[in-house]
């Protein structure tokens, strides 16, 4: 039984990863996630059926267009191929709970603003409005009005502390140390993981992205490197191990 809905889960996982990846590279061009359907960006041949399948077109089209075999970007399968696992990944952490829908709710934005974020330097105000009212209202929903309204609590605390921090890093390094959304990423942080936790979601984001960062700045002296995938990965990463206040405490004795 756990192994079919490890199964089903994957492959909802791909199917909405292939929509992530539309929402994450229109939606900061302006330009509508219905409207055109899928299209080669290329030759705008309109993908059909066969072609729209998850992971498996692309390696079927062995990585090309069909129509004008120009070159896919590798980043699509993989984004598919990563939404899934992470939700079959969510559901071994979180068992078939009320909870679940929260973790894969909040993976799920994790997805498009990594996609946005990668290909623009821009987190979508659009993204995190929708996704913090919906995550808002599954915490009221499953757990009560006085967690919801300590989630949002903890989300506040969360963007003052990242907003200090925005602030200090400008000071020192006499530029803008991260982006707006950065900032507003964090109060979603708060809601769902909880301040502390938020909070360490910075660090353990650094500590992911400091030798990638140290190998692109090596490789491009003036390459702008966005933080919001490392933030999102740390976040994750606390997310699925269920880390909180406890959990940290056990660390220590």
């Amino acid at each position: 039984m756990e192994i079919a809905i490890c199964i089903f889960l994957f492959i909802i996982g791909t199917i909405f990863g292939s929509f992530y990846n539309v929402v994450g590279y229109r939606l900061p061009k302006g330009e509508s996630i219905i409207y055109p359907s899928s299209h080669c960006t290329n030759c705008n041949h309109k993908l059909t059926f066969f072609e729209l399948i998850p992971v498996l077109s692309y390696v079927f089209q062995k990585g090309k267009c069909k129509h004008c075999h120009k070159k896919i970007s590798l980043f699509y399968p993989i984004f598919e191929f990563l939404t899934g696992i992470l939700f079959v990944l969510s559901y071994l952490s979180y068992g078939l709970k009320p909870e679940l829908i929260i973790v894969l709710t909040f993976i799920s934005m994790i997805i498009i603003i990594v996609v946005s974020d990668y290909h623009y330097l821009v987190i979508p105000d659009e993204v995190l409005i929708t996704f913090a009212i919906i995550l808002f209202v599954e915490i009221l929903c499953i757990n009560g009005l006085e967690k919801a309204l300590y989630s949002l609590l903890n989300g506040l605390l969360s963007f003052v502390t990242m907003y200090l921090i925005k602030k200090i890093g400008d000071f020192l390094f006499k530029k803008e140390s991260m982006g707006g959304g950065d900032i507003k990423l964090l109060f979603i942080f708060g809601m769902v993981l909880t301040y502390p936790i938020a909070i360490l979601s910075i660090f353990v984001g650094s500590l992911i992205g400091l030798p990638i960062a140290l190998l692109i700045l090596f490789k491009k002296e003036d390459h702008i490197i966005p933080f919001g995938p490392f933030l999102a990965s740390g976040a994750t990463l606390l997310l699925l191990l269920q880390f909180n206040m406890e959990t940290i405490i056990n660390l220590y004795r």
